[in-house]
């Protein structure tokens, strides 16, 4: 008997509570054809560069505003000026319009939804508030690695919704917003770059879909950074610079101490082979020579050529021509550090030109 009143208990709250409202006819559709949605993509913070597999991890904020007929209604009436729904329930099963499914297509993963907010204004007016934690994909150019500026980009897309059915615009509001945000924060918190700037554009895109390739509009938004050099100047390219100065010690050796002069140069060389396995394991496997790759190449070179003047100059003292191996070595101590600077700022250029 105890179980009966218990299910009469249970069926008159049931039917007690308030009937959830509707969807609308055509409600999960866009309003209108195009629909235009007005969308801004904020960096709040940038976590983690990293170079080697091209990705970076970022904080960031997307607003979207678009006018939606269907969701008019009278303040009086409702007894609020605005009507917001906040948080993942209230959107999952609060909010019964329709919203564009906003996706960044090189995003690696799913990522975090830490915050969500629409809110209804009675003029139709609906925004979209969103807080992510992503990680995305992009290219990095590296050619003149590490004094490189990157342009790191997030490509966004109404996800389901082709050109014809909604149609993205940067809200111009957001474009004041995010000059001003560059002005201001000219460091990011990430170790080792420095922030310049932040844009946004609009252009399409086809997605390949089966047989059939739809076209999307697309928001296009880059992040504009330049590395921190000097840390990696001082840190890794500076012992090399110092270790090719090294390897030139042996134009100050007698030139009979073939095996020594032989010693300090193959020393050498080896060093800078093991520098070349420390550099490729912190760069991207790329299809070209970056700066720091020509360096390498030039530091390996121009201490290899120390080996055939220590023969050279050994053979001239073996047919008693001591004198003159002397006054090459003395020419070579000047020769050999200017070709080599010259080489280092002649490629340096080259690459900034490019």
């Amino acid at each position: 008997m105890q179980h009966v009143k218990w299910c009469f208990a249970v069926i008159a709250l049931i039917f007690s509570l308030p009937s959830a409202r509707a969807i609308e006819s055509g409600m999960p559709n866009p309003p209108s054809k195009p629909t235009t949605v007005k969308c801004g993509l904020f960096i709040l913070d940038i976590v983690d560069i990293d170079d080697v597999n091209e990705t970076f991890e970022a904080e960031i904020a997307i607003v979207a505003t678009w006018k939606d007929p269907r969701l008019a209604f009278d303040p009086e009436v409702e007894g609020t000026e605005k009507k917001i729904f906040q948080g993942e329930f209230q959107f999952n099963e609060l909010f019964t319009g329709w919203w564009p499914q906003l996706v960044i297509i090189n995003q690696i993963g799913r990522g975090d939804t830490n915050a969500i907010k629409i809110s209804v204004l009675p003029d139709w007016e609906v925004t979209y508030l969103e807080q992510r934690n992503v990680r995305l994909e992009t290219p990095m150019a590296l050619y003149d690695y590490p004094f490189d500026t990157q342009n790191l980009r997030a490509f966004m897309i109404p996800f389901g919704n082709m050109s014809e059915e909604v149609v993205i615009e940067v809200d111009d509001r957001y474009t004041e917003t995010t000059e001003s945000y560059s002005r201001r924060e000219s460091t990011v918190n990430v170790a080792g770059w420095d922030f310049l700037n932040l844009n946004m554009n609009v252009d399409s895109t086809q997605i390949q879909l089966h047989e059939t390739a739809p076209t999307f509009s697309r928001l296009v938004t880059t992040i504009v950074l330049k590395r921190q050099s000097w840390q990696i100047v001082w840190v890794l390219l500076f012992p090399l610079v110092m270790l090719v100065s090294m390897a030139w010690s042996t134009f100050w050796l007698d030139p009979d101490a073939i095996s020594d002069r032989l010693n300090v140069s193959f020393v050498g060389i080896l060093t800078i082979v093991a520098y070349q396995f420390v550099v490729i394991d912190n760069m991207p496997r790329n299809s070209y020579l970056t700066f720091t790759d020509i360096l390498l190449l030039i530091s390996f070179f121009i201490t290899s050529l120390t080996i055939p003047h220590s023969l050279y100059v050994k053979s001239l003292t073996d047919r008693g021509k001591k004198l003159m191996a002397q006054r090459l070595d003395r020419i070579c101590r000047w020769a050999f550090p200017l070709g080599y600077a010259a080489g280092i700022f002649l490629f340096l250029a080259l690459y900034k030109l490019n």
